[in-house]
Parts: C-alpha cells; sequence; structure tokens
C-alpha cells in the first residue's frame, strides 16, 4: 500500500511496545488490531512505530541485534493457541512473563513439530527460503545462547567465521538453529495479519530504521568486511553526535561505522537488502539521522565522550540514486533534525524525500523559526514531539514563565487545556503528514515520556491501557482532522 504524498493525512505514533497486554510487552496480538480500530475511527490513517527487531540490554529499539528480524518479544500467544499448539487457558493468564513466553514459543514449536501438516511445514521452508538472512541470524541467536558474550569474545574460529567451525556448529545446533526460524516464521505471519487488517482499514503503517546497526548483531558478525573494524573485529571508530539540544557533550552511541567504499564497490547490496525487509513490514520508513548520509559524526573509539570526533564524508548520493532505480519513488522520510547543513538538505531534496518539522523545537522567539507551522514545507512531517522529546504537556509544563507566555500567545490562547492547541497546530500545519505521539492525545505529563537521550536506563518502558482512553476520544479526532483536511482518501 503507497504512501499517497498528495493527500493530507494524519497519524499516531506509538511502539508496539507501549501497546496494553498480558504480556512484558505489547504485541502482536488483538491490542494492536484494536488500536487499528481507533485510528479508523479517529480518522487518522498512518500507524508510526520505532524500529521493531530483537533489543539488547538497554531495550533500546535504536540498538538491535538484527537489522531484518522481529523482536521476538511481539509475537502474541493468541495465533499459536487458534493453530492448535498452545492450550486455550494460556489465554486467561493475566501476566506473561518474559521467560514464560519463550516457554510458550518452544511448546508451540514441538507441537508443530508433532501437528503441523504438510502444508504448515511446506510454508515454513518458503519462508526460510525467501529471508536470505535467516541462515546467519539463527546461527548467530544460537550461538549466543551457546557462547554467551558478544560475538567477538567467541573462540577465534566463530569469530572468523572459519567455514569448517561454521559447517560443524550449524550441525550441532541444528535444533536450536531450527527454532529460532520457526519463531522468526511467526513473527512475520503475525505482522503481515496485521498490515493486512490495517490496510484493509485504510490505515498504514510507517517504521523507522537507524542508519546504524549494533556492534553485537548478526549483520556486522557476518559482514565484517563492510564495517570499519580491526582484526579482533573491534571498532576503529565509532557513530554519534556533536553537542546538540539533547546533549552539551554529544552523544556517542558506540555503534561501528560503515565501510563506505566497500558497500559503493558491491553496489550497496547491503541497504537494497535491508530496503527489501522494511519495505514487506511497512508502507513507509522513516530512516533515522537522515544527514549521516551525507557526513558522519567519527568518534575515535577510545574517547569515552562524542564531543572529540570529527565529520567524514558519505557517498549519500550514489546510495540513493541506487534506490531510487528500485523504488519510485522512494518510500522514505528523512530525520533531519539536529546539525543540517546546506549539503544535506539538497541531498534530501535531489530524492524529494519529506523532512520533519517539531513543533517543540518552534518556539526560539524568531519568526525566522523553521519548525514554526506557517514555514512548514508540504513534502515534510509534522510533529508535536518525537520519541526522543518529553511529552507535550511535560515540555510545556517545565518552561520557564516568559516562554510559557510565548507559546500561550503564538497558538492564541486557547480555552483547551495542553497539549491540545500544539495538536491543532500540527494538525493545521501545511505539512502533508501530521503525526502525534499517543502520549499527546492523551495528555500525559513527563511520565509518559519515552526516551531520554544519551542516557541509557528507565527509557523505552512506557505503556498505556484502554481505561486512559476516554470514550469521546476517537471522535474528536475525527472532527480536527475532518476540521484540518486530514481525513485522506
Amino acid at each position: 500500500m503507497q504512501h499517497d504524498w498528495q493527500t493530507r493525512q494524519a497519524g499516531l505514533l506509538l511502539h508496539l511496545s507501549s501497546l496494553p497486554g498480558a504480556g512484558e510487552t505489547g504485541d502482536l496480538g488483538s491490542a494492536a488490531r484494536h488500536f487499528v480500530d481507533f485510528l479508523q475511527a479517529s480518522g487518522f490513517g498512518v500507524w508510526q512505530m520505532l524500529p521493531i527487531g530483537p533489543t539488547q540490554f538497554d531495550g533500546s529499539p535504536y540498538q538491535s541485534s538484527s537489522m531484518h528480524a522481529g523482536n521476538p518479544r511481539f509475537i502474541s500467544i493468541e495465533p499459536l493457541v487458534e493453530a492448535g499448539w498452545l492450550p486455550a487457558e494460556m489465554l486467561q493468564q493475566e501476566r506473561i512473563s518474559d521467560a514464560e513466553k519463550r516457554r510458550l514459543l518452544l511448546r508451540a514449536w514441538r507441537e508443530f513439530q508433532r501437528l503441523g501438516d504438510p502444508a504448515s511445514r511446506a510454508a515454513l521452508q518458503s519462508f526460510i527460503g525467501d529471508h536470505p538472512w535467516l541462515p546467519d541470524y539463527s546461527l548467530f541467536r544460537a550461538l549466543h545462547e551457546e557462547q554467551g558474550g558478544s560475538w567477538w569474545e567467541w573462540p577465534e574460529a566463530l569469530r572468523d567465521r572459519d567455514p569448517e567451525a561454521l559447517r560443524q556448529v550449524r550441525e550441532r545446533l541444528t535444533q536450536a538453529v531450527n527454532y529460532i526460524q520457526f519463531e522468526q516464521y511467526q513473527f512475520f505471519q503475525q505482522w503481515g495479519a496485521l498490515k493486512r487488517y490495517a490496510n484493509e482499514r485504510g490505515v498504514q503503517l510507517f517504521g523507522d530504521m537507524p542508519i546504524f546497526v549494533a556492534h553485537d548483531s548478526a549483520e556486522v558478525w557476518s559482514h565484517r568486511q563492510m564495517f570499519l573494524l580491526d582484526d579482533q573485529g573491534q571498532p576503529e571508530m565509532v557513530a554519534g553526535v556533536p553537542p546538540d539540544y539533547f546533549s552539551t557533550t554529544g552523544q556517542r552511541w558506540g555503534n561501528p561505522l560503515y565501510r563506505w567504499e566497500a558497500m559503493q564497490a558491491d553496489g550497496f547490496s547491503f541497504w537494497i537488502e535491508r530496503m527489501k525487509t522494511q519495505l514487506r513490514l511497512f508502507d513507509l520508513v522513516r530512516i533515522d539521522h537522515f544527514r549521516g548520509f551525507e557526513s558522519f559524526w567519527a568518534i575515535p573509539a577510545s574517547e569515552e565522550h562524542a564531543i572529540n570526533g570529527q565529520w567524514m564524508d558519505a557517498p549519500g548520493d550514489a546510495l540513493f540514486e541506487r534506490l531510487h532505480e528500485i523504488y519510485d519513488p522512494l518510500p522514505l522520510v528523512a530525520e533531519d533534525l539536529g546539525i543540517i547543513t546546506p549539503e544535506v538538505d539538497a541531498l534530501r531534496q535531489r530524492y524529494a524525500l519529506p523532512g520533519m518539522k517539531v513543533l517543540q523545537f518552534a518556539f526560539s522567539g524568531e519568526s525566522s523559526n523553521p519548525y514554526l507551522p506557517f514555514r512548514h514545507e508540504q513534502n515534510s512531517v509534522v510533529y508535536t514531539g518525537t520519541h526522543d522529546n518529553d511529552t507535550t504537556r511535560g515540555w510545556y509544563l517545565s518552561l520557564d514563565d516568559g516562554l510559557r507566555q510565548y507559546v500561550d500567545d503564538y497558538l492564541g490562547r486557547s480555552r483547551e487545556p495542553m497539549p491540545w492547541p500544539m495538536i491543532r497546530a500540527a494538525l493545521a500545519s501545511r505539512s502533508r503528514l501530521a503525526i502525534i505521539p499517543m502520549q499527546d492525545v492523551l495528555g500525559l505529563d513527563s511520565s509518559g515520556r519515552m526516551n531520554l537521550p544519551g542516557t541509557t536506563g528507565g527509557n523505552w518502558n512506557w505503556r498505556f491501557d484502554w481505561s486512559q482512553v476516554e470514550g469521546d476520544l476517537a471522535l474528536r479526532l475525527y472532527r480536527r482532522a475532518e476540521m484540518y483536511g486530514r481525513l485522506g482518501s
């Protein structure tokens, strides 16, 4: 389902993990379909979420162990019960821990092996053959569980992917590898069912693709030649950003940097495969840290902080030209926040990629501020705030009296409580697509914040409950979407 950039539309930002449910995180079950129904009733045609890959110790969706795989925490047990691989009483549990969910998935795998019909078995084999990244990912996961630690800490033959060592370990870990492939099959089956459900109701799924991948990931282990790593698999330089709005010392993300010349010599197949996966999952994709395709902040791996990095050039023009040969138009949104140079903006415009306008950045006091609504380009996406911002109500309450008065004056001293004046400003914007975080439509304060950039603890945990959704909320959103011409087609 291709996004129509000629039509004004509205959407909500809610990560899959923030859905309510019995598990430790939201999943692809009935709550996800209920949220699609809520979007449809609201007249909102887009559901934006964060990256959906397997997370690591800090839970950040931007540090995934795979750029292709789905997070198994998002698998719902409901379809497994419906298939007869789990007993019906499993649906009556009020809480299901991650450990219990894994036991249930293993139980479903055993029942699938015992009871699966030929068509189901053939479908699984077809899925494996249709996803060329799966053998490396499933072996990476199985080795992680067996060896512990990170891949560069494994025995040298496994670390360096000696062919004979890999053959032996595949044979030894066959059962574990087969289970992980079944797990991914379930994720993609459930995702496909959700996407069809959403698209049939006029709702598009809007994804998020980090520019970099985690050091301890299947892709870095299996494509070391594409990354700036030494002989032991350690990064020579790492990714991050210089000092900005979010941090006075910058942010040291720690991802290994790409060996761009190797990627370009290979015809950017690494990126083509990434895009293929993302566009199977989503109708529209945001590329995080777009400016890194023009030039990126390279930090010596020995540096503890980001401040001593340097800008280095990237071949973004050649990459997007190659992608444009395959996808026309490119179904991408450029996250162009932070330090944006004329060269970065020219790259975005050359491929007609919409940029982002965040209203919380608009009130610096100058009428030339590019985030003010009357400054927005039509080919852009406007947000009240993003997952990296405070909630709009929390942001507003944190302002000093003078700046809060300026915001009130600009927004016309509405009788509606904050954040509704900001939601109206976003919907009234010239931007063709307006995205509102779910926390804002619920009117939450800073307790609903999703992430505080530059920190690793206490993030990514926020979830909502349907009891927080007032009975007339969908109607109120529908009327505003209608008022500002955002009901879509």
